[in-house]
């Protein structure tokens, strides 16, 4: 039985996470595949930074065409994220009759039909496991776990720096810039992190998992992304005095043929699975008509997790090099020319309810304007929590709503933001029961 023959494409975190593997789990994957996976060839554009990992120095090139026009070379890895020149290397590595594996969510979220179809038209495998969440199976279980049943949802807990920071904010009452700090410090979080706490990389994920439960193309920017960077450590504890806990949820939802996709801070309940999840792990819950509910739990980012996502995907696809077979299995959990236009709901027509904080002058008469303009615009109170601050001068109102349209809420929010007596823009935390 021949050897199966990679070449790497990006040697930063991930990358040398992959070597790695490949190199300390030779024999396990030997016995489990029958046969070698032989790196053959690493390609980067800083071959001279020292790494973690020891690699034969024939073994790199600045190159990355060296890897994709060998013929020898049956599966391309590519790790170096971003949209371009990604999305080139993949469809020339396709077109050259060469299976891929990646995991770059930003690419399969927002070009990703482009790529599913190159694939299924040369009839080659595109594995992107590690796109997703990291060392979980999500991607496996939708396609291959789930194959049988209609998915009505998917939550999902899906980045570990927003995870992180709302757990420290929970657990040690700091506020939202030293609980970053402090991940930072960790390494949990970039230099920049923007992309993790404004939300982008849980749309991203949620918006290929979409793709995958409800075999519908997702228009990326149609996706209603809000981030955690206006959580404040009191909404965390009043949040925790209500029974919740504040949690950034990427939510996918089949409601009456319209697809339902949003990534925004939530509010759950203490029973609710998904509230235990901590620091920087990710689950994703998923719901079926007959499955019913499951959960998968692991660690979402790190070298290794996504490594171990990463060559698992190479072994998968190293099955169908051995057998000699191909394009076996759709890219995506549907057909391609069964994939569907599916409307997105927009978020004005979503219905749900909500936490508000607002920051108001202490004066008599103030809970009756905001009321007012709340039952107005037909939204009703369920509760109401009123504490002042230190100066005298200032309170806050916490109000949690039954369920309401987030066009009325919105329409509120404007109106009551422009009241003298309201200090602050008001802060609004959906809730998922």
């Amino acid at each position: 039985m021949r050897d199966v023959k990679v070449g790497l494409i990006g040697f930063g975190t991930i990358g040398t996470g992959v070597v790695k593997i490949l190199q300390q789990n030779k024999n396990i994957i030997s016995d489990k595949l029958g046969t070698s996976i032989i790196l053959k060839k690493i390609a980067d554009l800083d071959i001279n930074r020292p790494r973690s990992v020891k690699v034969d120095s024939s073994l790199l090139t600045a190159d990355a065409n060296e890897i994709i026009s060998d013929p020898e070379i049956d599966i391309v890895i590519e790790l170096i994220g971003g949209i371009n020149p990604a999305k080139d290397f993949i469809i020339e590595a396709l077109k050259k009759g060469k299976h891929v594996v990646t995991a770059n969510k930003a690419l399969l979220a927002e070009e990703g039909m482009e790529i599913f179809e190159c694939a299924e038209s040369v009839k080659r495998n595109i594995g992107f496991e590690a796109s997703t969440g990291g060392v979980i199976p999500v991607v496996r279980a939708i396609k291959e776990g789930f194959a049988s049943d209609e998915i009505r949802s998917v939550y999902g807990i899906i980045n570990g720096t927003a995870n992180y920071i709302l757990t420290k904010m929970t657990n040690e009452g700091i506020d939202f810039a030293q609980a970053l700090k402090e991940a930072q410090e960790k390494g949990f979080a970039e230099a920049d992190p923007t992309l993790d706490i404004s939300g982008g990389d849980s749309a991203h994920k949620i918006a290929i998992l979409s793709m995958l439960a409800f075999g519908t193309k997702i228009e990326f920017n149609s996706i209603y992304t809000e981030g955690i960077e206006r959580i404040a450590s009191e909404d965390i504890k009043y949040a925790y005095e209500l029974g919740y806990k504040v949690k950034l949820l990427a939510i996918a939802k089949n409601v009456n043929g319209e697809i339902d996709v949003r990534v925004h801070p939530t509010m759950i309940t203490f029973e609710n699975p998904l509230s235990n999840v901590s620091n920087e792990y990710n689950a994703v819950y998923i719901e079926g008509k007959n499955a019913g509910r499951n959960i998968l739990f692991g660690k979402g980012a790190g070298e290794l997790p996504t490594a171990v996502a990463v060559v698992s995907d190479v072994i998968d696809i190293a099955r169908d090099v051995i057998s000699g077979e191909s394009g076996r299995m759709t890219p995506l959990s549907f057909k391609l020319n069964r994939i569907a236009n599916k409307p997105l709901r927009a978020i004005d027509d979503v219905r749900s309810r909500f936490y508000f904080r607002f920051s108001v002058v202490d004066r008599p008469g103030v809970l009756s304007k905001i009321s007012g303009i709340l039952g107005k615009n037909d939204i009703s109170i369920l509760s109401v929590i009123q504490k002042g601050e230190k100066d005298g001068e200032k309170v806050s109102v916490v109000i949690m709503t039954h369920e309401a349209l987030e066009k009325s809420v919105r329409k509120s929010l404007q109106e009551i933001d422009s009241l003298d007596v309201v200090v602050d823009k008001t802060i609004s935390i959906r809730v998922e029961e």
